[in-house]
C-alpha cells in the first residue's frame, strides 16, 4: 500500500483509542510512520501552455489563462467571487485557500479586458437572478446566519456561475452554484490532447507551470512562496527541481 493509506490506518487507530476508548496508547504503538515518496511535479513549456490555451475557447479558456497567470488552484478559481478580482489594482484576493488561508496574487494585464467582458456577463445572469427572487449564493461559514440577505448582494455573486440552478446538497436550498469543476477539466483534456502534449497534463499543472516559469525569470523563492499560498518553503523548493534554466549556476564539467 501507499505510505499515505498506511499513515491514515495508522491514524485512524490513534483517533479510536484517543477519543472513543479515551486511552492514550501513543507511547505504546511499535510502529514506524512510512515516508511519503518525492515526486516531481509536471510542468509544461510557455509553449506548450499557448498551445493548449489556442484549442480552448470561451469561458474555459479565460479560467484555464487565469489559473495559470494567477498560479490559482482548480477550486480556488471555481470559488472566485466578484469582490475578489481588483481590476484596477491587477489584484486577485484567494478567500478561504488550502489551509483556510486568505492571500494575495498578481491579476495578469493581459486578461483584464477578457474579465470587464465575463463580468459584464455575468451581471446580466445576476440581475435575472434578482428579478426571479432566486435564492442568494452560498456564503462561507457562518456569514449566511448573520447576514441572510448578503448571498443576493452582487459583491458575493460568483465569478464563473453555473448556467442553470441546482440544489445546494448541505442546505437542500435552490441557488445559482459556481461552474462544475469537472467541465474544465474535460476541456483541458481535450485541448491537451489536440495539442498533441504527450505529457500527462492536468488543469492543476498549470498552477506548477506558473511557479516554475517566474522561477525560470529569476524571480525570488519567497516571493513565489507567497503567490502560491505554501506555509512550508521546502514545499516551494520542489520547483527548482523542474526549472529548465539553472537557476543553480552549476556547470557540468563535460561542458568545460
Amino acid at each position: 500500500m501507499s505510505s499515505s493509506t498506511q499513515n491514515q490506518a495508522l491514524n485512524a487507530i490513534v483517533f479510536v483509542y484517543r477519543h472513543v476508548f479515551e486511552k492514550d496508547i501513543e507511547d505504546q504503538i511499535n510502529s514506524v510512520r512510512a515516508r511519503r515518496k518525492r515526486r516531481l511535479p509536471v510542468v509544461l513549456t510557455f509553449k506548450e501552455a499557448t498551445n493548449i490555451f489556442d484549442k480552448m475557447s470561451g469561458l474555459y479558456c479565460l479560467m484555464a489563462k487565469l489559473i495559470y497567470g494567477c498560479g490559482l488552484r482548480l477550486q480556488e478559481c471555481l470559488s472566485l467571487r466578484i469582490k475578489d478580482v481588483d481590476i484596477e489594482q491587477s489584484i486577485v484576493i484567494v478567500r478561504s485557500g488550502k489551509g483556510d488561508k486568505d492571500r494575495r496574487t498578481v491579476l495578469p494585464e493581459s486578461l483584464k479586458d477578457d474579465l470587464l467582458h465575463q463580468i459584464s456577463s455575468v451581471r446580466e445572469i445576476y440581475e435575472q437572478d434578482r428579478k426571479d427572487n432566486t435564492n442568494g449564493v452560498y456564503l462561507p461559514g457562518a456569514l449566511e446566519k448573520k447576514y441572510p440577505n448578503a448571498g443576493k448582494e452582487w459583491i458575493w455573486f460568483w465569478l464563473f456561475p453555473a448556467k442553470t440552478l441546482s440544489i445546494d446538497p448541505r442546505s437542500r436550498i435552490v441557488r445559482r452554484h459556481h461552474q462544475h469543476p469537472a467541465a474544465l477539466q474535460r476541456a483541458f483534456k481535450e485541448a491537451v490532447i489536440k495539442a498533441g502534449i504527450t505529457k500527462q497534463a492536468s488543469v492543476h499543472t498549470l498552477r506548477h507551470s506558473f511557479a516554475t516559469h517566474l522561477l525560470e525569470k529569476g524571480y525570488d523563492i519567497r516571493t513565489i512562496q507567497e503567490l502560491l499560498g505554501h506555509t512550508n518553503l521546502q514545499t516551494t523548493m520542489i520547483y527548482t527541481h523542474v526549472a529548465t534554466k539553472n537557476i543553480l549556476g552549476v556547470r557540468s564539467p563535460l561542458d568545460s
